[in-house]
């Protein structure tokens, strides 16, 4: 069995930083320690960080929304994934009205099989909460499919709070756990009504419409619901000062709740929706960006560990298809890329401004989301026995974000022209080097991996 060593590295987790060497054999990591004398092709990684694969557990890969599919496809975007470091993904398979679980999920599989260069996971996302679809919560577990997503808005995927009650009820008596997209439908569907009926149709009426308490009323709403049901759940994508300030309250009110946040809501405020509306388009996504106060307490809660995961919500549109909303901007497909600058821009802004430590940031990015998702400790960590999924990067590296070199297929990024520290040399995936060079040299080596219940 082929063995690489790499020799006189720096291996960062979730509890600290160590020289040491890592073995390994095949697929698996299968020594972490001071090595010598094996018999292995030695890689000198002296000078350089080793991390854990890096997990993003919030992707929307070939999804059909707004009446076109996102840019990357599972090609594209799992090729996006590995050159920002990131060796697993967790889409999300997304039941359409009138499906089952199980149409979903064959769905999805269908998209990523022999596509994806990266590993891949599914959450499943419930849009029809039938007694039928109850039926077959047993059988996603045992495909390894065991956490689930619920919408507070979307015509298309909003399900009600006696629903979203009844979910969790169930889902409880697998180990399962459920995260939910919060914003009230209710109020932002008037605000937009009323912003086109006043003649604001561009892309500076996308933040107007969708204040900050709306999404505070619904981590509220969300969380009583959880209580309710004695069940824990999770906040995705987090954005905004007072949604932090309710999963506070409730985990002192004896919620179990997770939450994450995204580098676009630690980055980048509302500004931008002022642009030419090529550019402002560009930075439609819902949650829409806030304000510098947002950002500043979401830093705080990283810093203090009191939130527990970094995703991207990778839903990425071209500029053209992001024209479908010029003159209403209601209509402007919501999202936009972030697999391949999460890593870079968390070192950035995060490690070397002090905001953060490598630790934790390996802990956001790696080993809480495999927690978090099941995959721990085959995933999330370098230690024996785990996956040999490595991220060697180079702390002394640097360079310049630009669409002209990214491996997505949208054709822009959101952080053009932004310097940044470090550098993602290369990646292995299970032991087999996948990204070099700037490039990805062994495509469509993803597989699918069945999950656990979560331990974070």
């Amino acid at each position: 069995m082929k063995k690489i060593l790499f020799k006189g590295g720096s291996i960062v987790t979730a509890k600290g930083i160590r020289r040491a060497d890592v073995l390994v054999s095949g697929d698996k990591i299968v020594t972490v320690g001071r090595v010598m004398g094996v018999d292995a092709k030695t890689l000198n990684v002296s000078g350089k960080l080793i991390f854990p694969g890096f997990i993003d557990a919030h992707t929307h890969f070939d999804l059909e929304v707004s009446d076109t599919v996102t840019a990357d496809r599972f090609d594209s975007g799992s090729a996006s994934a590995l050159a920002g470091g990131v060796t697993t993904v967790v889409d999300f398979a997304t039941q359409n009205k009138g499906e089952t679980l199980s149409d979903a999920l064959n769905n999805w599989h269908m998209k990523a099989f022999a596509n994806s260069s990266c590993d891949y996971a599914f959450h499943m996302a419930i849009s029809d909460w039938r007694e039928d679809v109850k039926a077959e919560l047993p059988a996603m577990f045992e495909q390894g499919v065991t956490s689930f997503k619920v919408y507070m808005i979307y015509d298309a995927m909003e399900l009600c709070d006696r629903e979203i009650y009844e979910i969790m009820t169930e889902l409880k008596k697998y180990g399962g756990i459920v995260g939910c997209h919060c914003e009230n439908s209710g109020i932002i569907g008037k605000l937009r009504e009323e912003a086109l009926a006043c003649g604001e149709t561009a892309p500076s009426a996308h933040p107007k419409t969708r204040p900050d308490y709306t999404e505070a009323e619904a981590v509220r709403r969300f969380t009583t619901i959880a209580k309710a049901a004695d069940a824990p759940c999770i906040i995705v994508h987090l954005s905004t000062a007072q949604g932090y300030e309710e999963v506070r309250r409730a985990r002192e009110n004896g919620v179990k709740v997770y939450a994450e946040t995204c580098p676009q809501y630690l980055l980048l405020d509302d500004s931008v929706y002022s642009k030419p509306f090529d550019t402002a388009a560009g930075y439609v996504c819902s949650p829409p960006l806030r304000k510098s106060a947002d950002k500043k307490a979401l830093w705080e809660a990283l810093k203090r560990g009191r939130l527990d995961t970094v995703s991207t919500d990778h839903c990425s549109f071209t500029i053209e298809q992001k024209r479908a909303g010029k003159g209403d901007f209601t209509r402007i497909p919501n999202g936009m890329p972030g697999v391949e600058t999460r890593a870079i821009l968390m070192y950035t802004y995060g490690v070397k401004k002090h905001r953060i430590s490598l630790s934790r940031m390996c802990a956001y990015l790696s080993e809480n989301p495999a927690r978090l998702y099941g995959m721990y400790p085959r995933k999330g960590i370098i230690k024996a026995g785990s996956d040999a999924d490595l991220v060697i990067f180079d702390p002394k590296g640097s360079g310049t974000i630009s669409a002209k070199t990214d491996h997505s297929a949208c054709g822009y990024n959101p952080y053009e022209g932004v310097r940044v520290s470090g550098k993602i040399e290369k990646v292995f995936l299970r032991g087999r080097l996948v990204y070099s060079g700037g490039e990805v040299v062994l495509p469509h080596s993803g597989r699918y991996i069945p999950r656990g219940k979560y331990n974070l």
